[in-house]
């Protein structure tokens, strides 16, 4: 019987013995497969052939000073094999007393860790780069909000610019449009956050139970998804202060671009609502002006469109947009299922503080801007009408001579 445990020891885990010296009298088949020495290499070699250089002294000393007074010792502890690579292994060291009562020997008893140990401190080490790239984060949005004060100062000297040129309601109306839109900024980068938070939230629950699972491979991965979603979270407030950069320049863009940059700014948001795109997009066409003044347009009617299915709770919402060549003009067309638009409504829509929503949801505005966006802005023209089961806006730029001359 007694044979039996011993050989179900041995074979289950990694046992050596020492005389009181530390000198190695008996090794077992896991300890050299462990180790890499052969058993010829280890008897009579003093134990701390497996020591790592790297654990400190002091270790030992306790090691020795509780085993010495017939103490049993417990630990996980750092070896280093033959081939120079590090295991960890937990370790169970037990005084073997003669009929006397004085130590014999030592017996070891150990099982092998070294994948917990490392998938542990892989795991520490994403946490403080995570950490890292935390406060990177904060850093980033502090100095972008610092940005943020200095462009609204600049974009209030380009309001009292423009407000001079107009009557004192316009001067009011310049104002709030100012306003409204900065809200809606600090609203959207709120909505553009909040999923990837959660997101977030879930990476670092998941992360936890493939560590607990040993699953080294899911940790990494997992670390990779929640990296990249603080990188875009960062990007993001990049996104938004590019729209209210005062001091762009009218020059040629890509008009393809400008609304790929709204649908990629909005595609949290559309995702959330579960509304499907459709695109048709001449990706050659260009026009002269402000890239983002379009986006910002394009970004005002797909929101207006969002709306419309929340308050009409449309079941299936579908927006297309169509971009293509006519004559001269590059034409945006933007349609949506949301059942269109009241006729008794459709010629005020584009009139300042006009709005058809509730009070906490729209200022009246957005159209408003809009147009005078295109108009003024891309020397072109927006118009509205209803067809099929939704609203259509037809947007016209004028397309610049390097298109003109594609053939």
């Amino acid at each position: 019987m007694f044979k039996q445990y011993k050989e179900a020891i041995e074979s289950s885990n990694i046992v050596s013995k020492t005389d009181i010296n530390g000198i190695i009298t008996f090794v077992n088949d896991e300890f050299c497969k462990i180790s890499g020495y052969t058993r010829d290499e280890l008897i009579g070699k003093n134990h701390n052939i497996v020591r790592h250089p790297d654990v400190p002294a002091s270790n030992f000393k306790r090691l020795w000073n509780t085993i010495l007074q017939k103490k049993i010792f417990k630990s996980t502890v750092m070896n280093r094999a033959k081939d120079g690579s590090t295991f960890y292994v937990n370790t169970t060291i037990i005084p073997i007393l003669d009929e006397n009562g004085e130590i014999e020997e030592f017996i070891a008893i150990r099982y092998d860790v070294t994948k917990e140990v490392k998938l542990k401190m892989a795991l520490e080490k994403k946490e403080r780069e995570l950490e890292a790239l935390n406060r990177t984060l904060e850093k980033r949005v502090a100095l972008q909000t610092r940005k943020l004060y200095e462009l609204n100062k600049h974009l209030e000297e380009r309001v009292r610019e423009e407000v001079r040129k107009n009557e004192e309601k316009q001067k009011m109306l310049f104002w709030q449009s100012r306003f409204a839109s900065l809200g809606q900024m600090m609203a959207n980068i709120a909505h553009q956050w909040r999923q990837p938070l959660t997101e977030l939230t879930l990476s670092l629950f998941n992360m936890k139970r493939a560590t607990k699972r040993g699953d080294e491979d899911q940790v990494e991965a997992i670390y990779e998804e929640a990296k990249t979603i603080i990188q875009n979270m960062s990007q993001t407030i990049e996104d938004f202060i590019n729209f209210f950069r005062p001091d762009k320049p009218k020059e040629a863009f890509v008009i393809a671009k400008s609304l790929e940059e709204s649908l990629q700014i909005l595609h949290k948001a559309m995702e959330k609502e579960h509304i499907h795109i459709d695109k048709s997009i001449d990706a050659s066409l260009m026009a002269v002006g402000v890239s983002n003044e379009l986006s910002q347009v394009v970004i005002n009617l797909l929101q207006n469109a969002k709306d419309a299915f929340s308050d009409k709770n449309i079941k299936e919402k579908r927006v297309s947009i169509q971009l293509f060549k006519e004559k001269e003009f590059a034409k945006i067309v933007i349609k949506d299922n949301a059942g269109g638009i009241d006729k008794s409504v459709m010629g005020q829509i584009f009139e300042p503080y006009f709005t058809t929503k509730h009070s906490a949801k729209g200022t009246g505005l957005g159209l408003f801007m809009s147009k005078m966006i295109v108009e003024k802005g891309l020397s072109g023209s927006i118009e509205v009408e209803n067809c099929d089961d939704g609203a259509c806006f037809t947007i016209k730029i004028p397309l610049v001579k390097e298109t003109l001359n594609v053939v």
